[in-house]
């Protein structure tokens, strides 16, 4: 059976313009809400990544404890859970479905939060990679209504280079002849497994790759742990599932928010949320650089890097070392004074 729930909004109108029909938003939940519905966290799915994947920082004695907080966990759309080009009817579905933005996310997550919930105030909303840009969107959108961020490994707007990295990924899927401009009969394997290859590039560092950290992981050879971590990982979606995610990616940019008219910095100056933003020092996709910048042009931001080798996946929480500094830096923010 299903672990997750189904918010069902009806068709909503999207930035571009287009209608999503019948629009299907998948979440799970863990805790218990409040009386005064005081107590509820957000925490979005990143790339690639579904509500399964953040369990890693919520339960009994976590940093996410559901004996004292109630956390929702949307799946980002795109990710096959949530409305996705896999999953949505004609005359939207497969290559027809529509771009969707990280504002579209946030504005769906919203309505799942106060319509459904009732919720109109949340202590904190935190993210991983994509996970992050939804983080900022939720503050620049809703100023009044976060007191706390954490973007973890995940920038306001995706960077030139990291829009370049992207397009390398996608053109690789689709240079498979089975691809079929997305209106393919069966999956594009080959091309899914090229995507996976050139990700397999950039998720760890150049350092994480050198001190074979991969073998100490289990893996037999380097060539099994590309196979075995990164396509069999993005085997697990379809197609333009893929592509839907990317394409979301690219285009994050808080700026683009209504109200802003594309100026970046003069959206993360309206931040009102306590952030606490959280970048890898060895990330080849979100550099901590460009975490820096951010934190500049948000009053009272903290720049808290983790310092791993892991790069981009540090902020996953899979060495122990590292989800040790992530849980222990959220357990201080979340108990930090407004």
């Amino acid at each position: 059976m299903d672990d997750y729930e189904i918010f069902e909004p009806g068709d909503c109108v999207l930035q571009s313009g287009a209608t999503l029909p019948r629009v299907r938003l998948a979440y799970k939940t863990h805790g218990t809400l409040n009386a005064d519905k005081s107590n509820a966290i957000v925490f979005p799915t990143h790339y690639g990544g579904r509500h399964q994947e953040n369990e890693w920082l919520i339960g009994p004695g976590k940093a996410l404890d559901p004996t004292a907080h109630f956390i929702i966990v949307p799946n980002m759309l795109g990710n096959g859970y949530s409305s996705s080009p896999s999953n949505t009817p004609p005359p939207y579905d497969r290559a027809a479905f529509p771009h969707v933005t990280i504002y579209d996310n946030v504005a769906l997550q919203h309505r799942l939060v106060a319509e459904h919930f009732g919720i109109t105030h949340l202590p904190l909303v935190l993210g991983f990679s994509m996970g992050a840009q939804q983080t900022y969107q939720w503050a620049v959108s809703y100023p009044g209504e976060v007191d706390r961020i954490i973007p973890i490994c995940g920038s306001a707007k995706t960077s030139p280079h990291n829009w370049v990295f992207l397009e390398g990924v996608t053109a690789a899927l689709r240079a498979d002849a089975a691809w079929r401009d997305g209106w393919y009969d069966e999956q594009p394997v080959r091309g899914i497994r090229a995507l996976a290859r050139v990700w397999a590039g950039w998720g760890h560092s150049q350092a994480f790759y050198r001190e074979l950290i991969h073998l100490k992981l289990g893996y037999a050879s380097l060539e099994d742990f590309i196979v075995r971590a990164y396509e069999e990982d993005n085997l697990r979606f379809d197609a333009n599932d893929l592509l839907a995610m990317a394409w979301t990616w690219q285009h994050a940019d808080i700026g683009a928010t209504p109200g802003f008219d594309g100026n970046f910095e003069r959206a993360l100056g309206s931040i009102k949320a306590r952030a606490l933003v959280m970048p890898c020092t060895t990330d080849l996709y979100f550099p901590p650089e460009d975490s820096a910048y951010e934190v500049q042009h948000i009053p009272g931001a903290e720049l808290r890097p983790i310092h791993s080798i892991w790069g981009h996946t540090a902020g996953a929480g899979v060495d122990p070392a590292d989800a040790a500094f992530i849980q222990q830096s959220v357990r201080e923010w979340l108990a930090a004074p407004i």
